[in-house]
């Protein structure tokens, strides 16, 4: 089955859902987003708003800023490394079970657990007896050279988060709140077998595909930053296709087939004029974007301000099945105004631009509570 790549990506944007107009979330909303698109990335920048927030918001419109923390903190979400750090539906925590019992996913993590390994019982009885702490509530107690040296708690914190003892219970000015995984996590899944590596394989397969609309086996891999390349993952592949769960789909500019589910239709629905946060699903596989959109992603936060080509913190614009620009934004709270610094059209794109920006900036200047747009 040969398609043409056009109507791949109207397929891609139209999974997206992005929310046509301004709107109120609704109760279980933002549990259900999350669970839909299978992960949802955490960044700690807020020139605009925090990058899960923006995410989220992009598709379900406004929620209150506790609701996150109230999902993590009852056990509907958890915390954990999936494409970075992310939001993640409470049913996939057996899937992740096997990485958090064997190396974890940091060398310096393993090393904390056994340099400090007189911090972890006393770490763990602290949270056990005061309920959630910060990394901070370890700070300076028992003086410098105390037993509560900060650097050393909070390395081990983190260690104990990724081999699951702990989880995250929720963030105060988005520092994490370390909490014991069996008093948040639902019994029934903390102490559930691990999953074969190959039916979690098979699992993130179907849900990167599933979240995404299409995607090549590149793309499903980055979804879930799996290592071992194509030799782990492509025989599953072939099997899923062979039993009717996925399709593989290729396309008229012959490159890579991309994987949809059986039932997908082809096209879709054209996006509203919408601010894609940059940490945004749509916008995480780079070689994708550049092969379905025609779209160079860029990140420029990391760089000083001579380097940039088009902001701080830009957010890509997307109108139909296009990106028609770049958004370079800073929300002042202060003053109640969300600040278009600058905007940069992408080269050959027709149509009033202006229009479709001011129509994707007062969205979310209401969706930040904000009282006006400035350029």
């Amino acid at each position: 089955m040969t398609v043409r790549l056009a109507q791949v990506r109207r397929l891609i944007v139209a999974t997206q859902g992005f929310a046509p107009r301004f709107r109120r979330a609704g109760t279980g909303e933002v549990e259900a987003a999350i669970r839909r698109l299978s992960a949802v990335q955490l960044d700690s920048i807020s020139a605009v708003d925090r990058a899960h927030r923006l995410t989220l918001s992009a598709r379900i419109g406004a929620f209150p800023p506790q609701e996150v923390g109230e999902l993590l903190r009852t056990g509907r979400v958890f915390e954990y490394w999936a494409h970075e750090a992310s939001l993640l539906p409470v049913e996939l925590w057996p899937h992740f079970r096997a990485v958090m019992e064997g190396r974890g996913h940091w060398g310096s993590h393993e090393r904390a657990l056994k340099d400090h390994a007189d911090l972890v019982e006393p770490v763990l009885e602290r949270i056990r007896l005061e309920g959630p702490l910060g990394s901070r509530d370890f700070e300076g107690q028992g003086g410098s050279g105390g037993m509560w040296n900060w650097k050393p708690a909070k390395a081990v914190l983190d260690a104990l988060w990724d081999s699951g003892r702990l989880v995250i219970a929720g963030r105060q000015s988005f520092q994490r709140r370390y909490e014991l995984a069996e008093r948040v996590i639902p019994k029934q899944l903390l102490e559930a077998e691990a999953p074969s590596e190959d039916e979690t394989l098979r699992t993130f397969a179907l849900l990167a595909v599933g979240a995404r609309g299409a995607l090549t086996e590149a793309a499903i891999r980055e979804h879930w930053r799996l290592k071992g390349g194509k030799a782990r993952l492509h025989h599953h592949l072939v099997a899923l296709v062979a039993e009717g769960r996925l399709r593989e789909v290729d396309v008229d500019d012959g490159g890579a087939p991309f994987y949809t589910l059986p039932d997908a239709e082809l096209d879709g629905a054209p996006a509203p004029p919408v601010l894609v946060c940059p940490f945004d699903n749509l916008v995480w596989d780079r070689p994708l974007l550049e092969r379905v959109f025609g779209f160079r992603h860029v990140i420029e936060v990391y760089k000083r301000e001579h380097e940039r080509l088009y902001g701080y913190y830009v957010l890509p614009l997307l109108a139909g099945d296009r990106f028609v620009g770049r958004a370079d934004l800073k929300a002042d709270r202060a003053e109640g105004v969300l600040r278009i610094r600058r905007f940069t059209p992408e080269p050959g794109v027709r149509g009033d631009v202006d229009t479709k920006l001011d129509r994707a900036a007062t969205r979310l200047a209401r969706i930040l509570g904000l009282e006006r747009i400035e350029r």
